[in-house]
């Protein structure tokens, strides 16, 4: 499977609470639901369409499973909510019990395991293993070079500070650009790869 990583992230690299207030206060950060005016169904949409399309199963940190468990389930109906409730799910938590996993499809990585059992999903064979938020579990990743896809939905606001995926380890780590397309509200979707060279 490929690792496939996708993100709203601001022009200053924050990606902390894009979808709501109350979704990620921690450290006082106060811009939840940043994303919203920038979204249109047709770019920023259909990016997350193609990611989900191409996925045999969803991984998750603790913190964003939580907060798509108690969304999605209550969605049915419409074909992006079905699709997500129905494939298999990953979710890396180091408090979660396997009693606490009540969204359909879901199975727990202890934190402890994670990068191990994460390797082992990555060697099999099918298609993507697609992450979204998540950013503690995608940091890790990408500092252990665990990502073949990197998505980033760069939107055209500076927040000041917030939680990154970017390992700050003074490590080298060359991409190349993809594609990329802009929406008109200035989000731009960039597709990286990591080169043979990083």
């Amino acid at each position: 499977m490929s690792i496939v990583i996708s993100e709203f992230i601001s022009l200053d690299g924050v990606v902390q609470a894009p979808g709501g207030p109350e979704e990620d206060t921690d450290g006082g950060f106060a811009h939840g639901g940043w994303s919203h005016p920038f979204f249109d169904a047709d770019v920023v949409g259909g990016a997350f369409d193609e990611v989900l399309s191409k996925a045999d199963a969803l991984l998750f940190g603790r913190r964003t499973w939580q907060a798509m468990a108690g969304a999605w389930p209550d969605r049915a109906g419409d074909p992006f909510a079905d699709r997500m409730n129905a494939v298999p799910k990953y979710v890396v938590s180091t408090t979660l019990g396997d009693k606490d996993l009540t969204w359909a499809n879901s199975t727990l990585i202890p934190g402890t395991e994670a990068v191990g059992r994460i390797r082992a999903l990555r060697g099999t064979t099918g298609g993507d293993l697609a992450v979204m938020g998540s950013p503690t579990l995608v940091r890790t990743l990408l500092a252990e070079g665990l990502v073949d896809e990197l998505r980033l939905i760069v939107m055209p606001v500076l927040l000041g500070g917030g939680k990154t995926i970017f390992p700050a380890d003074g490590m080298l780590r060359t991409l190349e650009l993809v594609s990329t397309v802009t929406n008109a509200a200035g989000v731009n979707v960039c597709t990286y790869r990591p080169t043979a060279t990083s």
